[in-house]
């Protein structure tokens, strides 16, 4: 089992910057981690993409983020970040945090951006 920690989230106004951080733990299972990333999902919306990074370091962006958002992993800590910049009022959502291991999906219990005008 994997347990993700999150935190960063808030009240930000409109071209504000804020870092998530989630942190990854186990129990009673190795660590084999394919990709650790960032998903969104607003009010009356699905849960989207927002950015991941695969185990070899690639990434991957939703158009709306690109340029804005950066993801970076510290894997001494099995930790992975979300620096946002530029924030909009339509990146208010809630954010998990999810990581790929063994191929299995696991999920934080997410945290609120909320970005006002």
């Amino acid at each position: 089992q994997v347990q993700l920690v999150e935190s960063g989230g808030g009240l930000v106004q409109a071209g504000g910057s804020l870092r998530l951080s989630c942190a990854a733990s186990r129990s009673g299972s190795i660590f084999s981690i394919n990709a650790m990333g960032w998903y969104r999902q607003a009010p009356g919306k699905q849960r989207e993409l927002v950015a991941n990074i695969m185990s070899g370091g690639s990434t991957n962006y939703a158009d709306s983020v690109k340029g804005r958002f950066t993801i970076s992993r510290d894997n001494a800590k099995n930790t992975v970040y979300l620096q946002m910049n530029s924030l909009k009022l339509e990146d208010t959502a809630v954010y998990y945090c999810n990581v790929l291991n063994n191929w299995r999906n696991f999920w934080g219990q997410g945290t609120q951006v909320t970005v006002s005008s």
